[in-house]
């Protein structure tokens, strides 16, 4: 028999996951062409041919038993002054090697971050709606998470909640900018009062709490947004980061951790990351992967494609009734449910082949979430579906 812990985390299964099977099992039935799939957020563009080299020329050009070969946990030497100086020219920070620590992704990273910092029963508070893997993570390091409710007309943070849900035991805060799922950009100045408050309660309580900064989808922006870098309004900032969605390699599982240079004891801090991304059995980050980016550091996938599926989705579901806030970064809608028990609505797309997931997922009931990382030729092809969906709840402004 496996753990109670791990019982619970079995029967309580990433409701994604689910649907992305159902969804299987349903084009098995009707035909792939008959299904509209919009439960996860796998990247579409395809890699840029840049990187596709890069892991050419490693393989080619590098001795095989260092390229295969053990590092610093914390990475190679040069890909880890490769990513500080791409920060550095696009932010305008001063980050140097020893402040970037490689890891597997951004979820090792989340890992390793809480395993360094968080002691048992500290607690993190997240900004909802949020990614509910968080969940798991602070847990897996003995942590509490807290949820801050939104202003559900912007979803920005509702900042009242925020100052309430601090206390004593706060250690840390994690936000996910641009938001999965609501494609929503934290604005400067909500980054502002987030670090004023946090600057207050540091020195109530006597202790430092931690803005964890989760940017997977930092590049993917659209309308001429930008994301703002959080280091240079906290010092007490971590930045997580993963290239699977700006190169689309969410299977090769590389990302990295930015310490703020201003951080105090940053040297200290960085050697725990570098110890816990040993001890959770991480080791390092893919070798071969950060290879490959030290000569395409400054690769990009298509946001033009998203942007044109976000365009498309937008508009036409806006028009048919359904209400959301229009995203300005990542590639998803975050859209209110028709009815006021989501699930049944979730049940109710099903009936029309259309595969969405419910917001209790992301800590926040009423609303489903959308994928729209798919082609677009599939949503040209939903459309009529959603049309049907639409008129199932007597939705207004139907084509």
């Amino acid at each position: 028999m496996i753990s109670k812990k791990m019982q619970e985390a079995v029967a309580n299964s990433s409701a994604i996951r689910a649907m992305f099977l159902e969804g299987k099992e349903m084009a098995a039935k009707v035909g792939t062409e008959n299904v509209y799939d919009f439960s996860l957020g796998n990247p579409m563009t395809p890699v840029p041919a840049e990187y596709n080299q890069a892991i050419i020329d490693a393989v080619e050009n590098e001795d095989s038993l260092e390229l295969h070969g053990y590092m610093d946990n914390a990475g190679y030497p040069e890909t880890r002054k490769a990513v500080a100086d791409n920060l550095n020219k696009r932010f305008g920070t001063q980050f140097e090697e020893k402040h970037i620590v490689m890891t597997v992704g951004a979820a090792g990273a989340l890992n390793v971050v809480f395993k360094t910092i968080l002691d048992p029963g500290d607690e993190v508070l997240a900004l909802a709606p949020y990614f509910g893997e968080y969940r798991g993570y602070v847990a897996n390091h003995q942590g509490i998470l807290k949820e801050v409710t939104p202003d559900f007309k912007t979803f920005q943070p509702d900042f009242r909640d925020f100052e309430r849900k601090i206390t004593e035991n706060t250690r840390a805060v994690i936000i996910n900018n641009p938001v999965n799922p609501t494609g929503v950009i934290y604005s400067e100045e909500t980054i502002q009062k987030l670090a004023a408050v946090l600057e207050k309660k540091q020195k109530e309580y006597g202790r430092e709490i931690f803005m964890v900064s989760d940017e997977p989808y930092r590049e993917l922006v659209y309308d001429g947004n930008q994301v703002p870098f959080l280091t240079k309004y906290y010092d007490n900032t971590f930045v997580t980061y993963s290239f699977s969605k700006s190169l689309s390699i969410p299977g090769e599982r590389i990302g990295y951790i930015a310490v703020c240079p201003q951080m105090a004891d940053s040297g200290l801090v960085c050697n725990g990351l570098s110890v816990a991304n040993r001890m959770l059995g991480f080791v390092n980050a893919p070798s071969l992967m950060q290879k490959a980016l030290v000569k395409a550091i400054d690769a990009a996938t298509d946001v033009a494609y998203y942007d044109r599926n976000r365009k498309l989705i937008y508009e036409k579901l806006t028009a048919l009734g359904f209400e959301c806030v229009k995203p300005q970064g990542a590639f998803y809608l975050f859209l209110k449910s028709p009815d006021m028990e989501e699930k049944k609505f979730v049940e109710e797309a099903k009936k029309y082949h259309i595969l969405l997931v419910g917001g209790t997922t992301f800590a926040c009931p009423g609303f489903v979430r959308l994928a729209y990382c798919v082609s677009y030729e599939m949503i040209e092809r939903s459309l009529p579906a959603f049309e049907k969906l639409a008129k199932a709840y007597g939705l207004t402004g139907q084509r």
